[in-house]
C-alpha cells in the first residue's frame, strides 16, 4: 500500500493542510497508520509554544521570547499523548484558549523559523504524513502528495462542539462558529505563510464525508500517484 518508491527517491511525505477543525489531525493519524508511516501534528508544536508561553507569562506579541521558547521546547510524543516538560498536556492542548493563542502567534516569523527545522526533522523512513496550515507550501514543498482538506464552517463548528462535549469541556456552538470564522480570517490573510492550497494540491471537501471515507479518499489519491 505504501507504493513503489525507489531507493534513491527522497523519503515520501503526504502533506495535509486545511482550516481549523477540518479533521486534519485525525485523518493524518489514520492515513499514517494505514501506511505504517510516522505522523506529525504541526499544530501541536504551535499549541505547545502557546501553552509554554502562557505558563511563563510571555506575551503573544513578544517575538524573540516566543522563538526562544519554541527552540527550547522539551516535548515528547508518546502514542496519543503529548508531554511537555514530562507533563501530559494532551487535553490542555485542545482547549479553545490555547488554540486561539496558537493562531495569534503562528504568523510571527521568528517563531516559525524556530519551529521549521524541528518539523522537517520528522521526515524519516519509510514516510511521513503531516498536517497543518503550510505543510505543502512551506515546510515540505517537495511533498509526494499534497492534500488541502476543507469543510463548511458550520460543519466544522458542529464537529468541534461534539468533540469538546464528549471530552467533558463546556462549549457554546455560536461562540465556536464565531471563533472559527475569526481564525479562518487570520490564517488566510496573514502576511507570513497564509493558509492556501499549494498549486499542485488536491482539494478534498469532507463536509459530507465521514472520517473513514476521507481517509480512503486520500489513500486512493496516494495509490493513484504511486
Amino acid at each position: 500500500m505504501t507504493g513503489r518508491v525507489r531507493a534513491d527517491d527522497p523519503i515520501p511525505v503526504i502533506a495535509i493542510d486545511g482550516p481549523t477543525a477540518s479533521g486534519k489531525g485525525t485523518v493524518a493519524a489514520r492515513v499514517a497508520d494505514a501506511l505504517g508511516w510516522s505522523v506529525l501534528d504541526s499544530g501541536a508544536l504551535y499549541r505547545l509554544s502557546a501553552l509554554a508561553a502562557l505558563r511563563r507569562g510571555v506575551a503573544d506579541t513578544d517575538d524573540n521570547a516566543l522563538a526562544d521558547i519554541a527552540r527550547g521546547l522539551d516535548v515528547r510524543f508518546q502514542g496519543d499523548k503529548v508531554l511537555l516538560d514530562n507533563d501530559d498536556v494532551t487535553e490542555q492542548l485542545r482547549q479553545e484558549h490555547i488554540g486561539d493563542m496558537a493562531s495569534r502567534i503562528a504568523p510571527l516569523q521568528p517563531l516559525r523559523d524556530a519551529l521549521l527545522e524541528r518539523q522537517r526533522a520528522f521526515r524519516q523512513a519509510p514516510g511521513l504524513v503531516c498536517d497543518g496550515r503550510d505543510m505543502g507550501t512551506v515546510v515540505f514543498p517537495d511533498a509526494s502528495l499534497k492534500i488541502f482538506l476543507i469543510a463548511d464552517v458550520d460543519a466544522r463548528a458542529q464537529r468541534r462542539y461534539k468533540q469538546l462535549i464528549e471530552k467533558g469541556f463546556s462549549a457554546n456552538l455560536g461562540d465556536l462558529l464565531k471563533d472559527l470564522k475569526a481564525r479562518d480570517d487570520r490564517d488566510q490573510n496573514r502576511l507570513v505563510a497564509p493558509l492556501k492550497p499549494a498549486d499542485d494540491a488536491v482539494v478534498v471537501d469532507s463536509s459530507d464525508l465521514g472520517i473513514d471515507q476521507t481517509v480512503e479518499r486520500i489513500l486512493a489519491h496516494w495509490r493513484n500517484k504511486t
